[in-house]
């Protein structure tokens, strides 16, 4: 015991006494603590940088989906955005037409949505979203901003039928035809046909005294009742002799486009008084 005392009492003083350096168990002991810690550190780091890469990982996702949402709405806003701009353009047109017309004519233009089309060349129609109810009759006039495009040929409670002047035939029993006459000079025709090919209408019974020449412009006359006068046919690509020699026939390119309408005016001109 007296030996044991002695020993630890001398290593005490080693231990307590001035040092310059760490003693190998010493050494021994720091580099077998930092070993083992640096084994369980790193496994512990990777595992943890793990666990908060997927905490980003769906944090990223969720703002990628929040992006996808924005982007598709804008794009939705854009495109509505740019539909609205384009119809309140045509409108402005459309008003701007109306007005001109209101300020030469008593007549009122009500515009109406082309629902649908058909394309059949021998009953070339469409349909609008203007019916009795709104005080649509047969036989009222349809134009577009440009020049007329046909005649009612049916009418129903909400919408109606419109009859192109495409359809003209001169070979049928019930054809419309349309009294016409230049906007700028007295002279007077029928339009009867309409060429398939060509796509030009025909212009016939002019007197052969008449003064019409390529270029002018022709409007309806109003005469017969149905098509009131100043409806905007087109203008005349070319004049020949008609049959026999007594009469003119005129060859008038159509103001009307006849494809792509998504608005028309229905015209509702003052009623005739029924005698």
């Amino acid at each position: 015991m007296l030996i044991g005392l002695v020993t630890f009492i001398i290593l005490m003083g080693f231990t307590l006494g001035p040092r310059v350096g760490l003693t190998w168990p010493e050494k021994f002991v720091r580099d077998t603590v930092g070993f083992v810690q640096g084994v369980f550190y790193k496994p512990a780091s990777y595992i943890a940088g793990f666990f908060e890469d997927v905490g980003e990982l769906k944090e990223v996702r969720e703002e990628n989906e929040r992006l996808k949402k924005a982007v598709a709405e804008y794009a939705r806003e854009s495109a509505e955005y740019h539909m609205i701009k384009n119809e309140n353009e045509g409108l402005k047109d459309t008003l701007k037409f109306t007005q001109a017309q209101m300020e030469r004519y008593e007549y009122e233009y009500r515009p109406a949505n082309v629902l649908s089309v058909n394309q059949d060349p021998n009953n070339h129609t469409l349909v609008i979203d203007l019916g009795a109810n709104d005080g649509v009759r047969m036989n009222m006039s349809v134009t577009s901003v440009d020049g007329m495009v046909g005649v009612i040929s049916h009418v129903g409670n909400f919408t109606s039928t419109v009859k192109l002047l495409t359809t003209l035939d001169p070979q049928d029993a019930k054809r419309q035809q349309i009294a016409a006459t230049a906007s700028d000079k007295d002279t007077f025709g029928i339009i009867e046909s309409f060429d398939k090919k060509t796509r030009m209408l025909k212009m016939t019974r002019i007197p052969e005294d008449d003064p019409i020449k390529k270029g002018d412009l022709i409007i309806s006359s109003g005469s017969g009742g149905v098509i009131p006068r100043g409806m905007i046919i087109g203008t005349v690509d070319k004049v020949e002799t008609g049959e026999f020699g007594l009469t003119k026939t005129a060859t008038i390119r159509p103001a009307a486009s006849f494809q792509d309408w998504k608005t028309l005016l229905v015209v509702f001109a003052p009623e005739e008084p029924k005698g």
